[in-house]
């Protein structure tokens, strides 16, 4: 009995190992700012941005990957969809970037496989962990004049998408990311400056990554599919 345990637990590992099929590609598109200055709208790509993506197929429906994203975040007041900022005198407005490492799961909502004309294509849902690097301001130089310094901080993330095959082994997918923040701060926001403290400070700021990604994918086939 423990020898046909032990069989089992062998012949599972090497069916996995067997199973694993990589992915590299890139990601494009959109990125926008939720806070206290401009619109409010959640999905409103203003600026661009893009990066990498590794994934690494465990079964069919489910992959680990990781992704690195450079994003450029903006907004202002003038295009404020609440009254009380239009009115806001001085229109506040502001730029930052956004340096995002993210890790975790994509789970795809049916069995994908390339090989498979039948399974080239599925939602999926994105279940990671996301650490991201952007500028604050440290102190108030002069009137109107600011000191920069970097600091690096945590968001809880959501993300769906949508994939299909393109041709061969390339595949392309839509896919929305939108991150809570633990951060008040990505708009520049400073209670210890009075020039640049504004907006409710018991709501902390958001970004979304809205794009297309087109992967390319090898190494072994997996065990159920069929070579070609």
């Amino acid at each position: 009995m423990k020898r046909l345990v032990l069989f089992i637990i062998f012949s599972c590992i090497t069916i996995t190992s067997e199973a694993q099929i990589n992915e590299v590609g890139i990601f494009v598109g959109g990125s926008n700012y939720i806070g206290d200055i401009g619109p409010e709208y959640y999905v409103n790509p203003n600026n661009i941005m893009g990066g990498f993506i590794y994934k690494w197929n465990m079964n069919p429906r489910i992959a680990l990957r990781g992704t690195f994203t450079y994003a450029q975040i903006s907004s202002d007041d003038a295009d404020a969809t609440n009254p009380g900022r239009l009115k806001r005198n001085p229109h506040l407005s502001f730029n930052n970037s956004i340096k995002e490492l993210a890790v975790g799961l994509e789970f795809n909502y049916f069995e994908y496989n390339l090989n498979d004309f039948r399974k080239t294509h599925t939602p999926y849902l994105l279940f990671e962990i996301v650490a991201f690097n952007y500028k604050t301001v440290s102190s108030e130089t002069a009137p109107q004049e600011y000191e920069y310094s970097s600091k690096t901080s945590f968001a809880i993330p959501f993300g769906i998408g949508y994939k299909t095959k393109l041709f061969g082994d390339l595949a392309i997918a839509l896919e929305i990311r939108a991150r809570y923040t633990f951060e008040d701060d990505l708009d520049y926001n400073n209670t210890n400056i009075p020039s640049l403290t504004f907006g409710n400070p018991n709501n902390n700021d958001w970004y979304v990554l809205s794009g297309i990604s087109l992967v390319y994918s090898f190494g072994r086939p997996p065990c159920y599919a069929t070579p070609r």
